[in-house]
């Protein structure tokens, strides 16, 4: 006896819509039960991890500073994944534009207001990802070398050169001999956009690469070939997209965004370079990019969603004593039940008795 996937042949879009609803409403029922066996109330549990934080406004803040780098870089996953292309190291791509994007503001220290230093900065951020994301995508292109490996590979490449940097040249001769560059100017960072909170610019930025994206994928042509290449690759190259091409632009647009939203993470809250700036967030995204059906709206919802299981999961350590793992644990249960959610979606399961049935 096995089980067999068979391809559904009626799907509404409706289906496909709630799938991700679905999805939540379980992984939310799985949390439940950890936390039950932690000795926590769940009912206490999900009051702190999703009630709380959406009825406070600095929360609210709060939530969209967290969600800003995930909206950008799960955006830019979006190029590869529908070209059934696999980045998986965003995390890298992410390191790699923030120490790109920061030689300006650091080489500005100490000087006078100067307002071109932020736009180069963001520029040379999104240049910094983009061409460490072509990486991978020439091994491809040229030795067909696994992406999926070679992205992920990078990524502790990208760490210990930023881990180097900070605790050698680019190390702030008065920072009393901790692993951190000096601070960036005030003219160096995003603007703020509330007198009280950290709520930054860097929300606005996120908010058009996910418009630019829905504009890209639904009405260019280039749009129209990834979509084409990654469901159809044979019926793309009849069309005369070039598949090599195609992956570089999608590679070098995933690792652009990936850069942008490292710089902008620096340059909207932390306001200078440390051995970790990251804290997976590359990772993060690509659970965002499935959990949004890698659409650019859905991933702005996704995004809050998952912003708000990471400050839920920040107050629940401190309220309710849970571990902060408890989050991590939940983010990938709900990417297990996300997947698992389109899978049954798309398929329907047969039981097959009998070896050779």
């Amino acid at each position: 006896m096995r089980l067999e996937l068979i391809p559904r042949s009626d799907v509404s879009s409706l289906q496909r819509t709630l799938a991700p609803l679905w999805a939540i409403l379980i992984a939310l029922l799985m949390g439940g039960l950890i936390v039950a066996f932690l000795g926590r109330s769940p009912l206490a549990a999900f009051k702190v991890y999703f009630l709380e934080p959406l009825t406070d406004p600095w929360a609210l803040q709060e939530l969209a500073v967290k969600a800003t780098p995930l909206i950008i870089i799960a955006t830019g996953l979006v190029y590869c994944f529908r070209a059934n292309l696999w980045n998986i190291g965003a995390e890298g791509q992410l390191i790699v534009g923030t120490i790109f994007g920061s030689i300006v503001p650091l080489a500005t220290v100490g000087m006078e207001s100067t307002p071109w230093v932020l736009p180069v900065a963001l520029l040379l951020g999104a240049l910094g990802g983009a061409l460490y994301g072509s990486i991978p995508a020439f091994l491809r292109v040229r030795f067909g070398v696994s992406e999926i490996l070679v992205s992920l590979m990078l990524v502790y490449v990208a760490e210990l050169t930023l881990d180097y940097l900070v605790r050698g040249p680019w190390r702030d001769p008065k920072g009393f001999n901790f692993p951190t560059t000096p601070n960036f100017e005030s003219f160096a960072l995003l603007p703020n956009l509330a007198s009280e909170g950290r709520l930054h610019a860097g929300i606005i930025i996120a908010l058009l690469c996910a418009a630019v994206t829905w504009f890209v994928l639904n009405r260019t042509l280039f749009g129209f070939g990834i979509r084409v290449a990654g469901e159809a690759p044979r019926a793309a190259r009849f069309s005369g997209f070039n598949a090599n091409r195609m992956t570089i632009a999608a590679f070098m647009i995933s690792g652009g965004l990936a850069g942008l939203a490292g710089i902008v993470e620096v340059t909207g809250q932390i306001g200078q370079l440390k051995p970790a700036i990251s804290g997976g967030l590359g990772f993060t995204a690509i659970i965002v990019a499935y959990l949004g059906r890698l659409h650019p709206v859905g991933i702005v919802f996704g995004a809050f969603v998952i912003a708000l299981t990471v400050y839920g999961g920040e107050a629940a350590q401190i309220t309710l004593k849970l571990p902060l793992d408890l989050t991590r644990t939940f983010q990938g249960i709900l990417l297990f039940c996300v997947l698992a959610a389109d899978a049954l979606t798309t398929y329907k399961l047969r039981i097959v008795r009998g070896l050779h049935a």
